[in-house]
């Protein structure tokens, strides 16, 4: 076989394969089921709530740590 007719069964191949790719992407999409407001808001609203408190958790951590460090430098 010559290289350009290698060339464009390889070039024929790889668009069928974009083709296909998107093909199962939309069928893919299709499947999903997304929730609905009710449970949009509710989990967003624990993903902040939860936010919040690690940050916290961080700041006061923080704090003592800085304390800490800040206490044995001065030893």
């Amino acid at each position: 076989m010559s290289d350009s007719t290698k060339k464009e069964k390889t070039k024929s191949a790889k668009s069928g394969n974009k083709m296909s790719f998107w093909a199962g992407v939309k069928a893919e999409f299709k499947k999903i089921t997304w929730p609905d407001r009710e449970d949009t808001v509710k989990q967003s609203i624990a993903v902040v709530a939860i936010s919040l408190v690690i940050g916290v958790i961080i700041a006061v951590l923080d704090l003592l740590i800085q304390y800490g460090v800040n206490f044995i430098t001065s030893i």
